[in-house]
């Protein structure tokens, strides 16, 4: 359940500029990673915010627009295939995360980070397993990356409509396995995730 508690505990501790991060298409074969920093009013309610994943694809755009709107500050960055390639998922993941925080104005206090992990980061932070169903703030991180990739799938699909992706959205289905035995891949694969290819 989604509650400012983690919020509020910070706020209580002298952290008054709390952001929330989270990622969206890690586990995809192709396009880059996007990653989200959103710092929200405390207590601010938004009607059906929930993890991006629970929410359907008209109710994210449109909560996408609220979180805009009413955001104290937001970020969205893009971790390139170039990079995914050159080092690994999880590397340019967190890079990204980090950039996405460093974009933020005003500066957070403290940054809330869906998953395990806090590599690196420079501000004080946490990680939250499920953070995107605990707070709000990591959650609407959850919604704008989402909606952000989502929408750059649709751009690639238009640019390359021989894989599907607007169907899968880059992720392995038989269909898109399929589709890249049939056509090959081009320069939006990442290359460490297809390598069932050379099988």
């Amino acid at each position: 359940m989604l509650t400012y508690e983690l919020e509020m505990a910070l706020a209580n501790d002298g952290y008054e500029l709390v952001c929330g991060v989270d990622e969206a298409g890690r586990g995809p074969l192709c396009g880059p990673v996007a990653a989200a920093a959103v710092i929200l009013p405390r207590g601010l309610v938004l009607e059906g915010l929930n993890d991006s994943k629970k929410l359907s694809e008209k109710k994210r755009e449109a909560l996408y627009d609220e979180i805009c709107q009413n955001a104290i500050a937001y970020a969205v960055v893009l971790g390139s295939v170039e990079e995914i390639n050159e080092t690994d998922i999880l590397t340019t993941t967190l890079h990204t995360m980090r950039r996405a925080i460093e974009a933020l104005d005003p500066k957070p206090d403290f940054a809330l980070i869906d998953g395990n992990i806090t590599r690196d980061f420079t501000l004080p932070c946490r990680a939250v397993v499920h953070g995107d169903a605990i707070s709000p703030s990591i959650a609407a991180a959850s919604i704008l990356a989402k909606v952000t990739r989502d929408r750059l799938c649709m751009e690639l699909d238009a640019k390359y409509p021989q894989y599907g992706i607007a169907k899968h959205k880059g992720y392995g289905t038989k269909a898109h396995m399929d589709a890249l035995r049939e056509h090959g891949p081009c320069e939006i694969y990442r290359t460490k995730f297809i390598r069932f290819l050379d099988k």
